[in-house]
């Protein structure tokens, strides 16, 4: 089946009355899941919605949201996924890129409509979990259970648009295709051996999604899923047990904060069997912490991609700590690993100019950094209505398309992929280029540092530091300075600044906003 639709509807059919959805200890099965998407689906094309086209769907993980997508999907329709944690500017400047004929928002969302002036083209407005006076209610559309017949999707036509977080940017707005999810689904169950009747905590919005598709339950944990940073790790911790959850999927900032609160009250997870955690970097220290919880032949896995590509490369923890690690805190970057199964990874070139077309003159010899370039069945080939955003990160290949991740990174003889930071963040000092990972993995060593993130200020490499608490500055600032020295690719570093607390990425709570921080250090050195 080459759209996710069908997908979904056959898996639901097979699941029957097991359990889909678990949220507030209310459970949904996979039957009243599929009857509600079915009646909804009808509804909505009662209601005018068409195959094509675009509904902006804004409401938090849950039955609602669920059956929002998929319904959309078994239509026809395109869903507009926009995460709210990208703050009420960017929301704005999404929805007008993708102009929507259909709006479904929870009452919060519908408030911010009302505030923001969203949508004004939309055709038909729906308030989702909850009631708004000038919204038609979900419920009323999906309340009398029925069908109706759906057209037939072609695995190439357009499935959703995703918008990317914006964290070097403007958002924009990733096309996915049927073939492409699918192709995910298929991806992610033969990468982790994900089996039907599994039971997993997404705190993740897509990966609610997907947990569906793929047969499993899904329990939706508590949380403002726009601050996975600031979650309460009780919450987290609670339905892993009461569940005997098989897998978790959580940004690294939500698994430094659940670590911490588990090796500080000794908590064990012994039913967990699968972690994964993406959207930056993980440290080794955030790993080995975790880890204690852990069944010592749990790994936890750090994906490597983006909303354009994902999955690209996969590592797992017992690789990262047994021998990748060592060599990250000696300027070597982070390895995420070999590139998965279906995904071409080559490396060319640094280079701020659009590239038309593939050549393979363009790949640079093996261990040499540059910008990582990938094509499969998982990329995207193209951003909604951004036609020179399009030519900037594409390259034609053939009838296909190669996608320009805008990460540096290089591979090692035993061919995994290593990341050296974002192209945009490269730092120049006498000419020489400085690379965000490599130089900040030396200083993250030192057990006083919580984490570091380099700028560039007036040709001068800066190094910002958030400190772990209790930790005093003036001792820190000389043992740093020496630990830069001992190594070739951090040695140009001699200033040092402290921060009280890193902004950070608006989705995952996880990426450094280093161009914040630029800012902030020139005026610190002012």
């Amino acid at each position: 089946m080459g759209d996710v639709a069908s997908r979904f509807v056959e898996m639901a059919r097979r699941r029957g009355d097991a359990v889909a959805i678990i949220r507030g200890g209310e459970k949904t099965t996979f039957r009243d899941l599929l009857q509600d998407v079915e009646s909804l689906a009808a509804g909505l094309r009662e209601a005018g919605v068409n195959p094509g086209d675009r509904a902006a769907v804004l409401a938090a993980p849950g039955r609602d949201f669920i059956v929002s997508v998929f319904a959309l999907f078994r239509l026809g329709a395109v869903p507009v996924l926009i995460d709210p944690g990208i703050g009420f500017a960017n929301m704005g400047h999404c929805l007008v890129e993708a102009d929507p004929a259909v709006f479904l928002g929870s009452p919060k969302a519908q408030m911010a409509r009302l505030i923001g002036r969203w949508a004004p083209s939309a055709r038909l407005n729906v308030v989702v979990d909850g009631l708004w006076p000038t919204a038609t209610s979900l419920h009323s559309l999906c309340g009398t259970p029925r069908s109706c017949q759906m057209p037939a999707l072609a695995p190439e036509s357009m499935a959703a648009i995703l918008f990317t977080s914006g964290s070097t940017g403007a958002p924009k707005g990733a096309i996915y295709t049927h073939a492409m999810f699918a192709a995910q689904l298929d991806l992610l169950r033969a990468m982790f051996d994900i089996r039907e009747g599994e039971t997993s905590v997404a705190t993740f919005p897509l990966f609610a999604l997907f947990d569906v598709a793929l047969g499993m339950t899904t329990v939706i944990p508590e949380m403002d899923f726009t601050r996975p940073g600031f979650v309460d790790p009780e919450k987290i911790i609670r339905p892993l047990q009461k569940y005997r959850a098989h897998q978790l999927f959580a940004s690294p900032a939500l698994l430094d904060r659940v670590g911490r609160y588990g090796e500080k009250y000794g908590v064990a997870l012994p039913d967990l069997r699968r972690l994964m955690s993406a959207g930056a970097p993980v440290a080794a220290k955030i790993l080995s912490r975790f880890s204690q919880m852990l069944d010592a032949s749990v790994e936890i896995y750090t994906p490597y991609g983006a909303t354009e590509a994902l999955p690209v490369a996969l590592i797992g923890s017992s690789e990262i700590l047994g021998e990748t690690a060592p060599k990250s805190a000696e300027g070597a970057g982070v390895c995420v690993g070999r590139i998965v199964a279906g995904v071409e990874a080559t490396i060319i070139a640094i280079d701020d100019r659009a590239i038309e077309e593939w050549s393979p003159g363009l790949e640079l010899p093996l261990g040499r950094i540059g910008e990582i370039v990938v094509k499969g069945t998982v990329v995207s080939s193209e951003y909604f209505r951004q036609p020179d955003a399009t030519a900037m990160a594409k390259i034609r290949d053939g009838t296909g398309v190669r996608h320009r991740m805008g990460d540096l990174g290089y591979f090692d003889k035993q061919g995994r992929l290593w990341f050296c930071g974002r192209k945009a963040h490269r730092v120049t000092v006498a000419e020489r280029p400085l690379y965000t990972v490599p130089v900040e993995s030396v200083f993250n060593t030192h057990p006083a540092v919580r984490r570091t993130a380099l700028v560039g200020v007036g040709g001068k490499a800066v190094l910002c530091v958030e400190l772990e608490a209790g930790a005093e500055p003036g001792v820190v600032a000389a043992a740093l300075r020496e630990l830069g020295r001992r190594h070739p690719i951090s040695r140009d570093v001699e200033t040092f600044l402290f921060h009280p607390g890193f902004p950070v990425d608006i989705r995952h709570n996880a990426k450094i906003f280093r161009e914040k921080l630029a800012v902030w250090a020139a005026s610190e050195l002012n």
